[in-house]
């Protein structure tokens, strides 16, 4: 199997011929749906999977049904090289992209989608399998500060108010790390004080890398691991806090306040396989799962160890899909880009067992919201679908994207926003 079927190679896009700040394009009849989106319905989406992590938006509240023609697009615009989602927080949606030889950091109003700001980086990142050389990782908001973790492995800072730079670190230059299969794809986390990477470091001990919010100097370094495309999540147990990390081969939680290794369980394969999904936390439990013969591993977390409670190859076996939870379930996507349509899938994660299976659905990414399933497959279909234990129940659907739709979407007081393969494009979503 050949990675590189991954993501595909793009012929028609090229990122140089857009055009700034004109890129964005609001839709006619805008001024009316700006007068509807105005009230709020939910809150922000700051980083990778929303407010938590972990693809729940626990405030918003979404349309019972769509529209024959869809949900309204309120606007969208051009957006060049990369597979990050946006970062939404304060009424700015803020855009990791590259052009030519450079990332982008770019803010825009999120009701109007009028620009705000923008910051460039130059970048020299080529990638060995795929032709996408933009950035993989979400940014993340954190108190008025952007943080960004670009392809080449390079960290920046900027405000979120008006884009200034504030510190930027060549974090894998620094430490050695290694391009990867597809770049740098490891979203940071904020930890009281401090930014968590997954760098993967050759050199000192750097696998991973804790560095000050204020000025990005490092504060300490930890282990060999290798930088994996899935991203930590926090959480604490019995009093101790944890920064769990599923890393190129483990499944590890450390000490946010040293880097000290409090457990590590082996998961994962030497050769071209990728863990890309994020950890999944179930109160005192935490579950991952990959694809390439690894499926799932579900582990009880201790204060300072975690015990193995089920471990099966043929359970899922989640390509990239984070599942989000719903009363205990786990709705999520069994099966691979480069392989059959994928099946989504009503997980019971305590037990290993599935529920029920919705056959040749195809590869998608999930967000939870009003006991409803916001859906979206990378051939640009939108589902939304009742979270339900007893099957499979759509309540409507649209195609709402013509290219490739590889990016996480975010979803902010009834707004949807979806990134394709060229453009960023804003959803009306919202009950209203």
């Amino acid at each position: 199997m050949m990675l590189r079927n991954l993501f595909p190679q793009r012929p028609t896009f090229k990122p140089t011929a857009i055009k700034r700040p004109s890129t964005w394009v609001i839709v006619a009849g805008l001024a009316v749906g700006l007068s509807i989106a105005g009230s709020a319905l939910g809150g922000d989406w700051p980083q990778i999977l929303g407010p938590h992590r972990d693809g729940v938006a626990d405030k918003e509240r979404l349309a019972d049904r769509w529209p024959a023609n869809g949900p309204k697009t309120l606007w969208r615009r051009d957006a060049g090289m990369g597979l990050a989602g946006v970062a939404v927080a304060q009424g700015r949606v803020v855009l990791f992209h590259r052009v030519a030889k450079e990332e982008l950091l770019e803010a825009m109003d999120a009701k109007s989608g009028r620009p705000l700001w923008k910051a460039a980086f130059a970048t020299k990142y080529r990638p060995r399998f795929n032709p996408d050389s933009g950035p993989r990782c979400v940014p993340v908001i954190h108190q008025g500060t952007v943080y960004a973790y670009g392809a080449g492995g390079n960290l920046h800072a900027v405000s979120l108010a008006d884009g200034k730079k504030l510190w930027s670190r060549a974090l894998a230059k620094e430490y050695g790390a290694k391009d990867g299969y597809f770049g740098a794809g490891s979203s940071p986390i904020v930890e009281g004080d401090k930014l968590l990477i997954n760098v993967g470091g050759d050199k000192q001990n750097a696998g991973l890398v804790a560095l000050s919010l204020k000025d990005g100097k490092t504060l300490w370094k930890a282990t060999q691991e290798l930088a994996s495309y899935s991203s930590p999540v926090a959480t604490t147990v019995g009093g101790v806090r944890h920064v769990i990390f599923l890393t190129r081969f483990s499944l590890m939680s450390i000490d946010p306040a040293n880097g000290k290794v409090r457990f590590s369980i082996p998961f994962g394969k030497r050769g071209p396989t990728v863990n890309a999904a994020n950890p999944v936390l179930l109160d005192d439990h935490v579950f991952v799962t990959a694809s390439y013969g690894l499926g799932s591993l579900l582990a009880k977390i201790e204060k300072r160890s975690a015990k193995i409670v089920w471990q099966n190859a043929d359970a899922l076996s989640s390509q990239y899909t984070t599942g989000v939870l719903h009363k205990k379930l786990l709705y999520t996507i069994d099966g691979r880009q480069d392989g059959p349509p994928g099946k989504l899938v009503c997980f019971d994660p305590m037990t290993g067992k599935t529920k029920w299976t919705k056959a040749g659905f195809g590869i998608a990414t999930l967000i939870l919201a009003d006991e409803k399933l916001l859906i979206l497959k990378t051939d640009g279909q939108l589902v939304l679908a009742k979270a339900s234990a007893d099957g499979y129940r759509e309540l409507s659907t649209a195609r709402v994207s013509t290219d490739t739709c590889r990016a996480l979407p975010a979803l902010s007081d009834g707004r949807l926003y979806i990134r394709d393969e060229k453009s960023l494009r804003c959803l009306d979503v919202g009950k209203r």
